[in-house]
């Protein structure tokens, strides 16, 4: 007895085989349909950051199930978008559609942004006992004390704000901004202002000879500019402290 077709599996014509997906599913007219995109794109491509769609979309397809391989008919597109045009609706559904993550990922992402909040309250504030910034771990640390809980509705900067307030309860904290003078030789002072001065709000600007620098900046940001100087210079250039600027909470936009 022969074997038909040489032995060969026919894949089904209506099906595509994807991996490492991530799927952003739609309901319309009843039908559930999906596209499959790249993780860590679809967010990207929502806040106007990735613009280009083939980064985003790893098949012009519209899928009823991306797992399955399961590709949208036709009829059924013309039925529930009224078009067929794969491009224009799979653009519908990375917009309005639902981003479907795992736990792990949903988790992970979760993560990451209380991180991130605890980097914007170490970067805008002070312990005002000691006039000194706080360090990223000791601000997540006093975040579990307080069971901070994160809301997705809100971003990041906002909920920062947020925390600053609640934090205030289990530690001495302020937002404040540091007045520093810098002084830099005049022979790297080219070269290491144009890394400074993007993280400060210059007051004064002076070459006597050597290059000198007043101005505010985010506690956050002292380390990083001591380093910036003193390494080059082999210690030459110096930066300290003139005041500190309690700044008021101003609404959700005052972290900008």
């Amino acid at each position: 007895m022969s074997k038909s077709g040489g032995g060969r599996i026919n894949t089904p014509t209506n099906q595509i085989r994807l991996t490492n997906v991530a799927v952003v599913r739609m309901k319309k007219g009843g039908k559930r349909f999906e596209i499959a995109c790249y993780r860590n794109k679809v967010l990207s491509w929502r806040q106007k950051v990735e613009k280009d769609l083939d980064e985003v979309l790893q098949s012009e397809t519209v899928f009823t199930n991306v797992s399955k391989g399961q590709v949208a008919k036709k009829e059924e597109l013309m039925k529930c978008f009224g078009s067929d045009d794969q491009k224009k609706i799979c653009l519908e559904i990375l917009e309005k559609g639902e981003l479907q993550v795992t736990d792990k990922e949903r988790q992970a992402n979760q993560e990451s942004s209380v991180k991130e909040i605890a980097c914007i309250v170490s970067e805008k504030c002070i312990n005002p006992d000691t006039q000194t910034p706080y360090t990223v771990a000791m601000i997540e640390s006093a975040m579990k004390d307080i069971h901070f809980s994160l809301n997705t509705k809100r971003n990041n900067k906002q909920q920062a704000l947020q925390v600053i307030k609640q934090l205030q309860e289990v530690i001495p904290i302020q937002r404040a901004q540091m007045k520093i003078n810098i002084t830099i030789p005049a022979k790297e002072a080219k070269k290491l202002k144009e890394k400074v001065v993007p993280m400060m709000t210059v007051e004064s600007e002076n070459f006597d000879p050597d290059l000198n620098l007043v101005g505010l900046i985010d506690p956050g940001h002292y380390r990083t500019i001591e380093e910036l100087i003193i390494g080059p210079t082999k210690g030459k250039a110096k930066i300290e402290v003139m005041s500190l600027k309690e700044i008021a909470d101003a609404g959700s936009d005052a972290l900008g």
